[in-house]
């Protein structure tokens, strides 16, 4: 990732090379489009991304963001020939640069202070199952299936700020045994632990057929109504304590100094942060 990010605002007059960027409505749509091989990501999709979210939280015209795949999945992690053949080959410093690349992506998808929704069909694996963790909102389908796979290829499953954010969402246990065994999870599984709803993966709540028969292309607009039409000094403080409160705004592995009971209030250290961050 260059010091320079190359997307300039606003976002929606940026043409991305390496995956779908549209933005209406206030809101921007981000598809990773891969589909004949599953949305992987590339290292070229890792910087883009990291870039698209990093000026995205300075657009102040963007209210919410949805990141969703083409093709009835989400993301099936790294590319196998152009990710994990490459890193097999790499020394000690070139793998460190490719780990501090990855997690500046979900360190960009944090520190934004529009709420982010994950529209998750089919396979979300690996990093795929990391974007999703990393979002605010996780919305499945019938057909998802999601795994945290990174020991089952030799890779520490505290990737990508795994094991500071996966804990806070399922638990302690569960994110132990998802880490652990990367094993995958079903539909009804990954409703119960990780995503915040469930659709058919035909129609949407209304009925209708959506794009791509996915209802994660057509029933995250009902959220997003939700979330994008909030006042904004409703919507950012709300998402800069939720990721403060869990210990992953803008660090992956520092834990916040706020106790993580449910009736906690924010302190005035909480309120500076906020209005440092939307003024």
């Amino acid at each position: 990732m260059t010091s320079a990010n190359p997307v300039a605002l606003p976002i929606k007059t940026y043409a991305a090379q390496h995956v779908l960027l549209a933005v209406a409505d206030a809101v921007a749509v981000i598809t990773l489009n891969r589909p004949e091989r599953k949305n992987p990501l590339t290292f070229e999709s890792y910087a883009e991304l990291g870039n698209i979210f990093r000026a995205t939280a300075r657009d102040k015209s963007v209210k919410a963001i949805v990141v969703t795949g083409a093709g009835g999945n989400f993301c099936s992690g790294g590319d196998v020939f152009e990710i994990i053949k490459p890193l097999t080959e790499m020394n000690a410093s070139g793998l460190l640069d490719f780990t501090r690349m990855t997690g500046e992506l979900v360190k960009a998808m944090r520190a934004a202070p529009q709420p982010i929704i994950a529209a998750i069909d089919g396979v979300c694996a690996g990093a795929g199952a990391i974007m999703a963790m990393a979002s605010d909102i996780r919305i499945g389908t019938s057909t998802a299936k999601v795994a945290f796979l990174f020991n089952r290829v030799g890779l520490g499953g505290c990737d990508m700020g795994a094991c500071a954010i996966l804990p806070r969402i399922v638990g302690q246990g569960r994110a132990a045994e998802l880490l652990f065994t990367g094993r995958s999870l079903s539909e009804l599984q990954a409703t119960a632990k990780l995503c915040n709803r469930r659709y058919s993966s035909k129609r949407n709540q209304l009925g209708r057929p959506t794009v791509n028969h996915c209802s994660a292309h057509g029933t995250w607009s009902h959220a997003n109504l939700s979330v994008s039409n909030n006042p904004p000094l409703s919507r950012r403080p709300t998402s800069v304590a939720c990721r403060s409160v869990s210990g992953c705004r803008n660090g992956l592995t520092k834990t916040s100094s706020f106790p993580h009971c449910p009736g906690h209030q924010p302190g005035p250290t909480l309120i500076r942060r906020y209005w440092k961050a939307v003024l």
